[in-house]
């Protein structure tokens, strides 16, 4: 199968306006809240406790759980740049949407939608904010993907914000520095590169002279498991949400032919 002559190009009304299922409103509406309530009571719960009286391997395995919610949070925000959040309230998905990347990271949820819909429109080319351009190594490859959605006012907003929360917390709830570095900061961060790695780079990088995407993948009960434990579906099947753009992330698998 040609991949690249396959793909679609849908244009911005596309990505706003189709709707697969509405009624994955109600589906929508509980994840949200089940991601959401696991990643503050998580935050709420780890930053009261002793880092101290864990093994490392405890710690990984919290952070890494910290992570994965943390990246949650911005596949919901991706879901609601697509209408495929809460698909049959438009008002209410972004509404949805634009908390979701203020809590991610302070970030323009504006910006992030009109870059992501020219990721669609113009995927692995120039056009494409994702799109490594000339610097192809992965680490600038990386730092150029941060630059474009993580703007400069984004990031003012993100320190002011997060110095501002960090100082209540550790001079009135006496939370330890530590804590909040362990467990919010270096989530954000592996979270970040999540993203990248998972959902940009590998899907995107032009492995066997594909001019678009990385070959179309397999799909069994091991690499569906894999996809949502690597980037929630964004991974694996990128062909398959490039295809259509309107379908949840949750329901990639099952359009996979």
């Amino acid at each position: 199968m040609n991949n690249s002559s396959n793909l679609r190009s849908p244009n911005l009304s596309d990505l706003w306006q189709k709707k697969a299922f509405i009624a994955d409103d109600w589906m929508g509406i509980l994840i949200v809240i089940t991601i959401l309530s696991l990643w503050f009571v998580s935050l709420y719960s780890l930053l009261s406790v002793s880092v101290f009286d864990i093994s490392w391997a405890g710690l990984i395995v919290l952070i890494l759980g910290r992570t994965y919610l943390h990246t949650g949070l911005f596949i919901l925000a991706h879901d609601s740049m697509h209408g495929n959040l809460i698909p049959s309230n438009r008002t209410l998905n972004k509404i949805v949407g634009r908390l979701m990347v203020g809590i991610y990271a302070s970030l323009n949820y504006d910006r992030c939608s009109v870059n992501h819909a020219n990721h669609h429109r113009y995927p692995s080319q120039n056009g494409d904010p994702d799109f490594h351009g000339n610097l192809s190594h992965p680490v600038f490859w990386y730092c150029k993907f941060l630059s474009e959605y993580f703007s400069w006012r984004s990031l003012i907003l993100f320190l002011t914000s997060a110095i501002a929360i960090f100082g209540i917390l550790i001079m009135l709830c006496k939370v330890s520095i530590v804590n909040l570095i362990l467990f919010w900061l270096i989530p954000l961060v592996l979270s970040s590169l999540q993203l990248f790695f998972f959902g940009t780079y590998l899907p995107h990088c032009q492995v066997h002279q594909n001019p678009n995407f990385s070959p179309r993948l397999g799909s069994n009960f091991w690499t569906i498991l894999w996809s949502f434990l690597s980037c929630y579906n964004f991974g694996h099947y990128h062909w398959e949400h490039h295809e259509y753009p309107q379908t949840p992330w949750f329901r990639l698998p099952k359009v996979h032919r």
